[in-house]
């Protein structure tokens, strides 16, 4: 299933509104609620800040005032028929004074996307593997600076008697990464459950 490389972002106008169309990659809900902070800051004072994410058990839209269907569907829709996964597709809309009725909306909205998208470089996703890990309260730190540098997600810490901290990180990766925390933690890097 193809991703995107890097984010990409157009502009167009129609009857003096603008349309700022973004993809952006991302892997999880709380990283895409970040990014739309980040993309509301950075065009302050917007109409809309229409959205679509899909992600692994993590998909959803707003069409932030439009007028239901007008802006998040034709976007999703246009995301569905590249059939992408992990992006956030997102269309910043400053009204320009002329409406536009519901055609012409659907219409800006999945333009501003698929122009995006022809600028947008996709690539093959990797296949992942999800694991939970159960280790020692002093190794948790440890653990969590060997998932940054490896490049392995943390999706979900519990905390009991000890710390457990579901992981995803690419297949190809999975025995190296297992192997390089068990020397770092003296062997003490227990396998709870695959995912």
């Amino acid at each position: 299933m193809p991703e995107l490389a890097a984010p990409v972002q157009t502009e167009i106008e129609i009857r003096k509104s603008r349309f700022i169309g973004m993809v952006l990659p991302v892997s999880t809900r709380d990283e895409a609620r970040q990014r739309l902070q980040e993309i509301r800051a950075q065009w302050p004072g917007a109409t809309h800040y229409c959205w679509v994410l899909l992600c692994e058990g993590a998909s959803g839209f707003d069409d932030d005032g439009e007028p239901s269907g007008t802006a998040a569907k034709p976007m999703y829709n246009v995301l569905m028929h590249k059939g992408l996964n992990n992006v956030l597709g997102v269309v910043v809309r400053y009204y320009g004074g002329i409406k536009l009725g519901a055609g012409g909306l659907v219409r800006a909205y999945g333009q501003a996307i698929s122009e995006a998208l022809k600028r947008a470089t996709l690539v093959q996703a990797e296949p992942t593997v999800e694991r939970t890990y159960r280790v020692a309260f002093a190794a948790e730190s440890a653990l969590r600076r060997l998932c940054e540098k490896s490049g392995a997600q943390v999706l979900e810490v519990g905390y009991g008697e000890a710390v457990t901290l579901r992981v995803r990180l690419k297949s190809a990766e999975l025995e190296a990464f297992e192997m390089s925390a068990r020397q770092m933690l003296g062997g003490a890097l227990e396998v709870v459950t695959d995912a």
